[in-house]
């Protein structure tokens, strides 16, 4: 060994665990962010007990809105270059209304626990975004565990509605697609500035559309307050419409996107968990196996290289 190696080998053991160590922490921050996603359909079934859906949808904006705008002037945020813009206009579009509002109709005439498994395909759409999106290219082990957890999760969805798509599978696979846009466009841009102003602006850009949205719908919706629906409503704005995505968004820019989004890969059997602890939803007898096989799947995506 020369004295060059000498000299720099323990720079580059340093680097090597500040990088590790910056892998572990996005990678906690991200499953955080699932732990407090895997909350929100139980919660939107709630608020769904006395809001009409169209009614919480905008609610929920507005209330993550009008939270979002308070910290961003408490922090005295600048206004983000119009080069960020598009990107956060699509993270609007896709996390802000379209998810919520399409898995709030789809849960009108499905059962939670349903809802959350078909989501579970998000994950493997949301590597599939960002691959595009970036020009990332995760390894072929990566893909072929991410290929396995989403197959395991359609044959779940598939055997519980006995091979049959209803009108809430299709709002469903509408929404998974508009919130994996949503996802890779807000990891990417959470390397370039914070994850929670990310997701604030989203929210912030999304009032011209939630107020007046959330106005009509009081008006034309019935409206029956209870302890049960107003929880549910404040949990969906202030957790899953912001809170949630602030370490979310955290998480993917540290460990990278394709290897966070595979973390949701559990977030339907928590999701099981909550809607039988808080619901009183029935478990499907395949969920255990189901769950099992996904938690191996995210397993492998966290060994894969890339």
């Amino acid at each position: 060994m020369t004295a060059q190696d000498s000299a720099t080998r323990p720079i580059t053991i340093a680097v090597g665990r500040r990088t590790g160590g910056a892998a572990g922490r996005g990678t906690l921050l991200a499953a955080l962010g699932v732990l407090c996603f895997s909350f929100s359909f139980p919660a939107t079934a709630g608020a769904l007990t006395g809001f009409g859906p169209w009614t919480a949808t905008g609610l929920r904006g507005v209330l993550a809105g009008v939270l979002a705008l308070g910290c961003l002037a408490a922090a005295r945020v600048r206004v983000p270059d119009r080069r960020y813009w598009p990107g956060l206009l699509v993270v609007a579009a896709g996390c802000v209304l379209g998810f919520p509002l399409l898995t709030t109709l789809a849960l009108q005439t499905s059962s939670t626990a349903h809802t959350a498994v078909v989501v579970g395909i998000l994950p493997l759409a949301t590597a599939a975004v960002s691959a595009a999106r970036t020009g990332a290219r995760p390894s072929r082990a990566f893909w072929c565990a991410a290929l396995a957890g989403a197959a395991a999760v359609l044959g779940f969805t598939l055997q519980q509605s006995h091979g049959r798509l209803a009108l809430a599978d299709l709002y469903l696979f509408g929404a998974l697609l508009v919130c994996a846009a949503g996802y890779a466009e807000g990891g990417r841009l959470s390397r370039e500035m914070p994850g929670w102003q990310v997701i604030g602006w989203a929210v912030v850009a999304s009032l011209p559309v939630t107020v007046p949205a959330a106005a009509l719908a009081l008006a034309a919706e019935p409206v029956h307050l209870s302890a049960g629906a107003v929880g549910g409503l404040a949990y969906t704005a202030a957790v899953s419409q912001f809170g949630g995505f602030v370490v979310w968004y955290r998480g993917m820019a540290e460990v990278g996107v394709p290897k966070a989004s595979q973390l949701q890969l559990a977030q339907p059997g928590l999701t099981l968990v909550w809607a039988v602890l808080l619901l009183g939803e029935e478990l499907p007898p395949a969920a255990p196996v189901t769950a099992l096989a996904v938690l191996l799947c995210i397993a492998a995506t966290q060994r894969a290289r890339g």
